[in-house]
């Protein structure tokens, strides 16, 4: 089990939802009975600053009250709808770039329990171009984020930069020299191409002269074999392995914002684009 923000605040709920119990039960009862009591002595109402003096809530309690709704709801709309998340590094250039931070679809491939990660309901599968994120296989505690390019029975190939999808290559199309911004500027003069992985195209980068890691599998049925965009500067199945159902967290839809020093901050053109 990995102690993530995920945990911490199942964690929190949890602690706080013990604390507002116990209050609720044992100590707020005596507290009432004071209150009435004051006003029955005064023959009428309290304003709230004698009722603060008379029978004031614990801070523990009052904090409790306030806050764990508020982390109950982030906690749903993370572990089940929608969850963010900050692109670290260039291995999907071009089609996402460091600091972009994205949106991701959390019941895209099943909904699961917080923390535990186990599926309580099937929703949908992965399919060929999807760009997922999942919890790194070697180190759980790890998010990545790559592009789905072989599902269960899969039979893959990759020659000479060329991805083989059942015996059919994958098409490129050549845009250009690529020309990298900020953080992705070493990227520059990397070949831009469109591929298309059964229907779905995007884009990618290569380096046609560099040293390229061929490989032929099956992939086995319950896992996925991923790829990272930017094909030359990528660890993705390639190094480690298949990527088991049990991993996955969502489909990656859209970039929220983007923030990338080495670039001046802000790239406005980049809000609300849809990944493909």
């Amino acid at each position: 089990m990995s102690f993530d923000f995920q945990t911490i605040m199942v964690v929190a709920v949890f602690v706080m939802g013990v604390i507002w119990g116990i209050d609720s039960a044992k100590f707020a009862p005596t507290r009432r009975a004071k209150i009435k009591e004051a006003e029955q002595k005064a023959g009428k109402s309290l304003s709230e600053e004698e009722i603060q003096k008379i029978a004031r809530e614990p801070v523990l309690a009052e904090y409790s009250r306030a806050l764990m709704p508020i982390i109950l709801i982030v906690l749903i709309l993370r572990s089940f709808i929608i969850e963010p998340f900050r692109i670290p590094s260039g291995s999907m250039m071009p089609t996402l770039l460091v600091g972009d931070f994205i949106l991701v679809n959390k019941f895209s491939y099943g909904v699961r329990l917080p923390v535990t990660n186990t599926k309580i309901l099937d929703t949908g599968a992965p399919q060929r171009g999807d760009v997922a994120v999942f919890r790194y296989p070697e180190d759980p505690s790890t998010d990545y984020i790559k592009r789905i390019v072989g599902l269960p029975g899969d039979h893959l190939k990759y020659i000479n930069k060329t991805l083989y999808i059942n015996g059919e290559p994958a098409k490129q199309e050549v845009i250009g020299s690529y020309q990298g911004v900020g953080s992705g500027v070493s990227m520059s003069g990397a070949s831009e191409r469109i591929e298309d992985i059964t229907g779905v195209q995007h884009k990618i980068l290569v380096i046609p002269n560099g040293v390229s890691v061929p490989g032929e599998v099956i992939v086995p049925q319950g896992q996925y074999f991923v790829m990272g965009d930017n094909r030359d500067n990528s660890r993705d199945s390639r190094f480690w392995g298949f990527l088991e159902e049990k991993y996955l967290k969502g489909r990656a839809f859209m970039i929220w914002m983007n923030w990338d020093s080495a670039n001046g901050g802000v790239a406005w053109s980049r809000i609300g684009t849809n990944i493909k």
